[in-house]
């Protein structure tokens, strides 16, 4: 009989661990599923957007090339290490032109930038804690950019935490076609290789620089630097990014 009671006691200890188990599971599921972007159409054209992305485009003209030019304004500079992105700030371009279509957007931090971080972007607290999570931000940005090939000014820095977010955020790898202005620029001012910040290539160029350290005014700086290295490029006989890879291959 003792025996019996005992096994009792440990089927109702089991049973109840079972329960709780189940409850633990459905509490985790339920905060994984309120994290995440939960607009599903959203999601299928994302996935739609990373296959249009993966299409070969280097022979296609710049005249005829979807471009998008973005900036990220970033607590740090290590996402691994918990940094995270604060705005995203995009413009449309094709060629030489800088179409009147731009993003911007403010995410709501995971861990508070620091004062200094906020006193060099323009952002205030206040803002980022009403702003969008990063994951609905993202698909909101990736829905202005479809599959058209991305531009950025010191582009590791942008490249290293869109991939890092995608993946964490969306589930998904990063795979659109990122190219630095340097590629660019590199073949049509190889003379002034000194110049390395936007602001210097901005001074260089003629553009006026405005409310720097903003995504959108920096992606509208990027987008004017880079229109005009087009046109330049397109003078010299460069006219689609397989040309430049051609050119930058011979230099090597």
């Amino acid at each position: 009989m003792r025996l019996s009671k005992k096994r009792l006691r440990q089927a109702i200890k089991a049973m109840n661990m079972i329960q709780f188990m189940r409850q633990l599971s459905g509490r985790f599921s339920s905060t994984m599923a309120a994290s995440q972007p939960n607009n599903a159409s959203q999601m299928a054209r994302f996935r739609r957007y990373q296959k249009e992305a993966q299409q070969d485009v280097l022979q296609v003209p710049f005249s005829e090339l979807p471009m998008v030019v973005f900036d990220l304004e970033t607590s740090g500079f290590n996402p691994d290490q918990g940094d995270g992105i604060l705005s995203i700030g995009a413009v449309k371009i094709k060629g030489a032109d800088i179409e009147h279509d731009h993003f911007y957007e403010t995410v709501k931090s995971k861990h508070p930038p620091s004062k200094d971080v906020l006193d060099l972007t323009g952002l205030t607290a206040l803002e980022l804690e009403n702003s969008r999570l990063i994951g609905e931000v993202l698909l909101a940005f990736y829905d202005f950019v479809g599959s058209s090939t991305l531009i950025a000014h010191h582009a590791a820095h942008e490249r290293r935490f869109l991939r890092h977010a995608t993946w964490q955020e969306l589930g998904k790898t990063f795979t659109h076609r990122l190219v630095d202005t340097t590629f660019l620029t590199s073949i049509t001012a190889a003379h002034q290789g000194e110049l390395k910040t936007l602001d210097e290539w901005c001074e260089a160029y003629g553009i006026v620089v405005r409310k720097r350290h903003h995504a959108l005014a920096d992606a509208q700086m990027t987008a004017q630097l880079w229109t005009k290295h087009v046109t330049i490029a397109h003078h010299a006989g460069y006219f689609c990014l397989s040309d430049i890879y051609k050119e930058l291959a011979i230099k090597k």
